[in-house]
């Protein structure tokens, strides 16, 4: 794992991460996690209403369920801005443990992504949900306290650089490469 930055250089890169697209964005990584502390860095993957990302744990159960018990949909796929993970973890194959699964230049700020908004990333259609994503434990144990203050408070708050949760509404295939496009 990388060396865990201080506030100071975290809040240095900033002002980059704020130059992310506000529309036309790109999709930088995918991970897939097949079960609890598994990460599958992929090139592609299938994507559906039913099972969120094809392969990844969400589909088995998660830390948010509806009133049946099943995966709630509000958190299917996890979404981060790559340029505040690559300054946090520093090169790419560090990425895959913050436990997301769409690593992607795309400004996630509310103010630009507000929940309801749609995107089309591939032949997929996602849609943002008001669901809060946080640093949690393993994020301040794999990159640091400062790193987890700096996603979760203030302006990390405000432009969610911890990221924010989509649910799929069209079923299909993202690819690394792919443009985030609001619909």
């Amino acid at each position: 794992m990388p060396r865990h930055l201080s506030t100071d250089e975290l809040k240095a890169g900033l002002p980059h991460i704020l130059e992310s697209p506000a529309d036309n964005g790109n999709v930088d990584a995918i991970t897939i996690r097949p079960a609890s502390e598994q990460r599958l860095d992929v090139e592609t993957c299938n994507v559906s209403l039913k099972g969120g990302i094809e392969g990844d744990h969400w589909s088995k159960g998660c830390w948010k369920s509806t009133d049946d018990g099943s995966p709630h949909p509000d958190v299917q796929i996890c979404i981060m801005n790559s340029r505040c993970i690559n300054l946090i973890a520093g090169e790419r194959a560090n990425w895959p443990p913050a436990g997301d699964n769409l690593f992607v230049d795309m400004d996630l700020a509310p103010s630009n992504l507000p929940p309801g908004q749609r995107l089309q990333v591939g032949s997929a259609v996602l849609e943002i949900t008001d669901t809060p994503h946080k640093g949690c434990p393993k994020f301040v144990e794999r990159y640091g306290r400062d790193a987890v203050v700096f996603v979760n408070v203030g302006d990390g708050d405000t432009y969610k650089l911890r990221g924010i949760y989509a649910r799929v509404v069209q079923d299909g295939a993202i690819s690394v490469g792919d443009t985030l496009a609001k619909i």
